[in-house]
């Protein structure tokens, strides 16, 4: 308990534009579907001198899996070629208010930046309240970015099956699932195709949107309602997983808002966790997919 607010608000990021130490990450993203360019929106208006993270880019590709975690060599390579050092202030933001911005947050925190915080509200509060924009490409100097990274915060599937069964024996590590209720289900179809639909054994689900309200975290006590209401103890280990790893991070954004240090991800998620094979799925009626 006890750690600092992972949040910097408009009123902070304004005052702070020009200081040489702070660094403006925006970490826009959209699911193939919404059929929208992040990268071209960023370019058509940003907050000034922010430079664009770009999920699927600066991530391992060398995996059939979306916009899993890099190695750090390649994440301190392509971070500093945006001009970002560790010991910088990064302040990170999302066209959605808050959605993807908390995933390139985490990315930042695995890999040892210590003043990392996500702007509340993001682009539309700083749209909204008439604050300046800039358009094109901000010119940065390279940096040299000294990742170090915290593998165990990054778990496999193998780690989560481990997980799984322990906890069929006796609960020890609480495996969120921040999909839709109609998705962890297996009510829903996947976006994906291909996928199974159903749950994890012995997950929780915690949709990311119960969290959010007008692009926002929502107020302290009715965030700790609802993550209890959920059935989820804040006094044991975590794990979050979601879609694609996206959004699974919001979680334990919201826990350090809480003042939780819980940073565990499923980073390959139902993504790869869907995916027809010998991982175990249950559906609607709680039998094996």
């Amino acid at each position: 308990m006890g750690i600092p607010s992972p949040f910097v608000d408009t009123d902070w990021l304004a005052a702070h534009l020009s200081s040489p130490d702070v660094c403006i990450v925006d970490a826009s993203w959209y699911l193939p579907n919404a059929e929208r360019n992040a990268r071209a929106e960023f370019l058509a208006a940003h907050i000034p001198g922010a430079v664009y993270f770009d999920l699927d880019v600066i991530a391992d590709t060398s995996v059939d899996l979306p916009h899993m975690v890099a190695g750090p060599d390649k994440f301190s390579k392509m971070v500093g070629d945006l001009g970002i050092r560790e010991t910088n202030t990064i302040i990170i933001y999302d066209s959605a208010g808050l959605f993807s911005a908390a995933r390139v947050w985490w990315n930042f925190k695995i890999m040892g930046a210590r003043n990392c915080y996500v702007l509340e509200g993001g682009l539309p509060k700083w749209m909204a309240e008439n604050r300046p924009l800039h358009q094109g490409n901000s010119l940065q100097t390279q940096r040299h970015f000294q990742a170090e990274f915290a593998p165990e915060l990054v778990v496999d599937k193998q780690g989560v099956l481990r997980c799984i069964i322990a906890n069929k024996i006796s609960l020890q590590t609480q495996i969120v699932d921040m999909r839709s209720n109609m998705r962890f289900a297996g009510l829903e179809a996947e976006p994906r195709p291909g996928l199974r639909s159903g749950y994890m054994p012995t997950s929780i689900n915690l949709p990311f949107a119960d969290l959010i309200e007008n692009g926002q975290l929502i107020e302290t006590g009715a965030l700790v309602k609802r993550i209890e209401a959920a059935g989820i103890d804040l006094s044991m280990p975590i794990i979050s997983t979601c879609g694609s790893g996206v959004t699974a991070p919001l979680l334990n954004l919201a826990l350090a808002e809480l003042g939780i240090d819980s940073m565990r991800v499923y980073d390959g998620s139902w993504a790869e966790w869907g995916i027809p094979g010998l991982l175990p799925v249950l559906g609607p009626d709680g039998q094996p997919v």
